[in-house]
């Protein structure tokens, strides 16, 4: 997918990116590639499949939820910005928080927010388990994402205590996805959650599965979840 295939392929979901932004991608494909060389970020590289697998694969969330408005979003173990900053720079007004456990990635999404001039971003080194526990930040999102993190079991223990009531937990996933959400059901409901929405649709090009669930927060999140860092991976809720 080059830029042009990008932005018409955009367009055709009602997104119309001005030359700014256009650029602000650019940049960051630039970014992207030069601290690879320097740190693991991302096995895909070349533009084509940077646009269409991390670009366009991100942005599609938006394609079936409202993202216009200052709504608050955190992206938990968001790597090298995926999807919040695509989101982001499509939706100036969103006010980002970002939280990932390793602090060189933390240090390139702050020089690349820097450089792509992103403004009402929030970065955050912490182990999402910790985060999830802090007063600051749990159940205070109107929208919680997260992509290629762990399944949906684990998943949900993380991202689930911080949305806020009314709010939704977004899960971004491939062509496993039924499994993992039928292995996730009684995460979701002990965790306050409830399944809204599902969507299964394919990229462009390559014609690969993803697969869309919105969950929406109906009640609190009992006070010991998240766990510990580590025990939701070993021990999911089942």
């Amino acid at each position: 997918m080059n830029e042009q295939q990008f932005l018409d392929a955009l367009l055709e979901h009602g997104i119309e990116l001005d030359s700014s932004q256009i650029n602000q991608f650019a940049k960051y494909y630039e970014l992207l590639v030069e601290w690879n060389e320097k740190m693991n970020l991302t096995a895909i590289t070349d533009e084509p499949s940077v646009y269409l697998k991390h670009f366009y694969d991100s942005i599609s969330a938006a394609f079936y939820i409202d993202m216009k408005g200052s709504k608050t979003i955190c992206d938990v173990g968001a790597g090298a910005g995926f999807p919040s900053i695509p989101l982001k720079i499509c939706f100036p007004e969103l006010q980002v928080t970002i939280v990932d456990s390793l602090k060189k990635r933390i240090g390139f999404l702050e020089h690349l927010a820097a450089e792509l001039n992103l403004e009402n971003v929030t970065f955050v080194h912490a182990r999402a388990e910790d985060f999830g526990q802090n007063k600051k930040y749990r159940e205070t999102f109107d929208i919680v994402t997260a992509r290629a993190v762990a399944r949906l079991s684990v998943l949900s223990e993380l991202c689930v205590p911080l949305v806020k009531k009314g709010g939704i937990f977004v899960s971004m996933k491939g062509a496993a996805a039924a499994d993992e959400l039928a292995d996730a059901k009684k995460a979701i409901v002990v965790l306050g959650a409830t399944l809204k929405e599902e969507y299964t649709f394919t990229l462009p090009m390559e014609e690969s599965e993803r697969n869309l669930f919105v969950f929406s927060k109906v009640k609190n999140t009992p006070g010991k979840y998240p766990r510990k860092p580590g025990i939701p991976n070993k021990t999911p809720i089942v």
